[in-house]
C-alpha cells in the first residue's frame, strides 16, 4: 500500500497532457535515483546550483542555464533579471517598480514596462506583472504589424515577452521579425517554452534564434521533478537571474529549489537528451493509431489523428467526437471516465469532442481508455 492508497487518493490514467493539477509527469528512474542520491548529504546550495547550471547549459547547447522552481517561477526571475540586470541596488527595489521612486523619469528610473503581443496574453502572465512592471500590448487578436512592436519600444522596455508554440502563432509576428526589432533596440526577448518540449531542439533553437532567454517546464516534457523549471540563454542575463533567486533575500526567495529537485532535473535532462526521439515519436503515433482502429465504426462517434498537440507541440493525438443527436453528450463520457475504474482524464477539445495525449500514457495504457470509451458508448 503506497501513500495514495493511505490516504484515499485515486490514481488516474493520463491521457490529457502534463498538466500541473495531475502532477506533470512521471519521472523516469535516473531522475528518481539523482534525487534520492542527493537527499543524503549536505551541500552548498549555490555552488551546486552554478555547477547543476554550467552542465545543463553544455547539454542544451546554451551559454548558461539556471533551475527555476518551475517555468512560472523561472519568468519571474527571468523578467525580474532584465529589469535591473546585475545592480544590487535595483534587485532590492523589486517589486516596487510603481512606487515614488520609479515614477519619475531619470537614471534612479528602472525600467518597468514588458511588451506582449494582445494575441498572446494568457493566464500565466501573472508571472510577468509579480514583478511589477506594466503589460504593453501591441497587435490586435488577429493581427500584429512591425511597426506596433517598434513604436511601443521606449526607454521604460525592460523586455519583450513571447509565447511560443503553434497555438500562439496566430495574430503574432513571428519570433525571427521579433527577435530582429528588439536586437536593433538592444530590448532583451524571453521565450515562454514551458509546454514546448517535443521536440528536444527547442531546448536550443530560441536561443540560438537570438532570443535572449528561453524558460521551460522541468516536469513535462523533460519528466524532471514537477517543482523545476529552466530559464535557459545569455550568461549576463542568467547571472543576473541568480541575483533574484534563492537563497537570496530577494523577490525570487519564496521560489527555492532544493538540492534533491536540481539533482533531479539534471538527470532528467541527461535522460531526455539521450533518448531516441525517432522512436519515441513512433510509438506516440502507433499509440493514437490504436485509439483510432478501436473506435472507428461506433455508431454516433467520429475519431481521427490530430496534429499538433493541444499545446502546439509536433506530435499526434486522437480526436474523438461525439453526435449530440445520437444521444451521446461529450461532458457526460468525461464524467463517467473520471468516475469509473480505472479513473481516466482526457482533454477536452471544441464543444462535442475530447482528445487522447499519449505524451503521457505508458503503452498499453490508450487501449484501457479506448475500451472505457467504447463500454460508455455501448451502454
Amino acid at each position: 500500500m503506497d501513500v495514495y492508497d493511505r490516504l484515499g487518493i485515486r490514481k488516474r490514467i493520463n491521457g490529457y497532457a502534463t498538466l500541473t493539477r495531475l502532477g506533470g509527469s512521471l519521472m523516469p528512474p535516473p531522475v528518481l535515483t539523482a534525487m534520492q542520491e542527493a537527499a543524503t548529504a549536505f551541500v552548498d546550495l549555490v555552488e551546486f546550483q552554478e555547477k547543476v547550471g554550467r552542465r545543463i547549459a553544455e547539454l542544451t547547447r546554451n551559454e548558461a542555464a539556471y533551475v527555476s522552481s518551475g517555468a512560472a517561477a523561472g519568468l519571474v526571475l527571468a523578467t525580474a533579471a532584465c529589469v535591473t540586470g546585475k545592480d544590487l541596488a535595483a534587485v532590492a527595489r523589486i517589486p516596487n517598480l510603481d512606487g515614488p521612486s520609479n515614477r519619475a523619469e531619470g537614471p534612479e528610473a528602472l525600467k518597468n514596462e514588458v511588451i506582449v503581443h494582445r494575441s498572446q496574453r494568457n493566464g500565466y502572465d501573472f508571472a510577468i506583472r509579480q514583478v511589477g512592471v506594466t503589460l504593453v500590448e501591441i497587435g490586435y487578436p488577429g493581427r500584429t504589424l512591425r511597426w506596433e512592436l517598434e513604436a511601443a519600444i521606449s526607454e521604460r522596455t525592460a523586455c519583450i515577452w513571447y509565447f511560443a508554440g503553434e497555438h500562439f502563432a496566430r495574430g503574432a509576428l513571428p519570433l525571427e521579425v521579433v527577435i530582429e526589432v528588439a536586437s536593433v533596440r538592444q530590448v532583451p526577448v524571453l521565450v515562454d517554452a514551458a509546454a514546448q518540449i517535443p521536440p528536444v531542439e527547442n531546448l536550443w533553437r530560441f536561443t540560438q534564434m537570438g532570443a535572449t532567454a528561453a524558460v521551460f517546464s522541468g516536469g513535462k516534457g523533460l519528466q524532471g521533478p514537477q517543482s523545476t523549471g529552466l530559464v535557459l540563454g545569455k550568461r549576463e542575463l542568467i547571472e543576473a537571474v541568480a541575483l533574484h533567486g534563492n537563497p537570496n533575500q530577494a523577490v525570487g526567495r519564496p521560489m527555492k529549489v532544493g538540492k534533491e529537485e536540481l539533482a533531479g532535473i539534471l538527470a532528467a535532462v541527461e535522460w531526455y537528451t539521450g533518448l531516441d526521439h525517432a522512436a519515441l515519436a513512433a510509438q506516440y503515433e502507433r499509440q493514437v493509431q490504436r485509439v483510432v482502429d478501436a473506435l472507428t465504426g461506433l455508431p454516433g462517434v467520429a475519431v481521427r489523428r490530430d496534429f499538433p498537440s493541444e499545446a502546439g507541440q509536433p506530435m499526434p493525438r486522437a480526436l474523438v467526437r461525439f453526435d449530440p443527436s445520437a444521444g451521446l453528450a461529450r461532458d457526460e463520457v468525461l464524467r463517467q471516465l473520471r468516475d469509473g475504474e480505472p479513473a481516466v482524464e482526457v482533454a477536452p477539445a471544441g464543444a462535442d469532442g475530447l482528445a487522447v495525449n499519449p505524451q503521457t500514457l505508458a503503452e498499453g495504457q490508450e487501449e484501457i481508455i479506448a475500451g472505457r470509451i467504447r463500454e460508455i458508448v455501448g451502454r
